[in-house]
């Protein structure tokens, strides 16, 4: 007879590279698409996404610092770990998402592809975003895409595994730092997602999760003074898309509205272009 109890898990937050709960330690339930309980997940703060933006911003010194090819190893790292876990993943996304064994199969691999996609644009995006300018002098003149810094995104709420990898990746693999608001319905497979981040190259600080209710914390982190962009993606509510505009409008944000894509398409470069800045730089012939 077996009489064994199953070890449960524990659904956390995911910041500096470490798995904390909530400081508030609220909880919410996550349900399947029939309204099973599955678990129940962390609901962030204010306070959690302020502490988010701090080890994101010590992340970011030393990711925007490293080679581009460094971080395109880093990002195919992830890739390779997801491989791994691939049945996880798609039980996840099952469960998440309502879908049958092919198409959460597929859903998993092209999630995994696509990291892949990214990461083989890592040191070759510059070349197709950069530019060498013509100019009327003896000079050279550059212009040069950097990483913005720190990024805070809402991942899309229906596609909670590849459209949360379509956010994050193209943020990361220019350098930035990344706060991400998970799906509120599904966000398991986010948190699965948040195990193979611990377990690869991701530095701490790079890509920080946060799990609960966008509309309490999306607004404390589109006012913050230390994030530098927003990406409002995920966001369902026309009158919140507003009101983050505006919060980002006080500290002269970046913001990409919301969108709700094909994800299963292969992207173009518009996301990667999204978050960098430009910078020109001027060089004397012959020096």
């Amino acid at each position: 007879m077996n009489d064994r109890v199953e070890v449960r898990k524990t659904y956390k937050l995911f910041i500096g590279g470490a798995f904390p709960r909530s400081e508030s330690g609220r909880t919410y339930e996550v349900h399947d698409t029939d309204d099973k309980f599955l678990a129940n997940a962390a609901k962030g703060s204010r306070k959690d996404a302020r502490d988010a933006v701090l080890a994101a911003r010590k992340g970011f010194a030393a990711w925007s610092a490293a080679t581009a090819y460094n971080r395109g190893q880093v990002l195919y790292r992830v890739a390779e770990v997801m491989e791994g876990r691939r049945e996880q993943f798609i039980a996840d996304v099952q469960a998440a998402e309502g879908l049958g064994d092919k198409k959460s199969a597929r859903v998993v691999d092209t999630s995994i592809d696509r990291l892949v996609w990214y990461a083989g644009w890592a040191d070759k995006y510059a070349q197709v975003l950069g530019n060498t300018n013509p100019v009327a002098g003896p000079y050279f003149n550059f212009s040069i895409p950097e990483p913005t810094g720190v990024v805070a995104a809402i991942a899309p709420q229906d596609s909670s595994l590849l459209g949360l990898v379509s956010v994050i990746a193209p943020i990361v693999v220019t350098g930035n730092a990344a706060i991400v608001i998970a799906s509120t319905l599904r966000p398991i497979p986010a948190i699965t997602f948040t195990e193979v981040l611990a377990t690869s190259d991701v530095p701490p600080g790079v890509i920080n999760m946060l799990t609960g209710d966008p509309a309490e914390i999306a607004p404390w982190l589109a006012s913050h003074g230390d994030v530098n962009a927003i990406d409002l993606t995920g966001v369902t509510s026309t009158e919140l898309a507003k009101k983050l505009e505006i919060e980002a409008a006080g500290t002269v944000k970046r913001v990409r509205r919301p969108a709700q894509p094909n994800w299963l398409s292969t992207p173009d470069l518009g996301r990667l272009g999204a978050f960098v800045e430009t910078k020109t730089v001027w060089h004397p012939l012959g020096a």
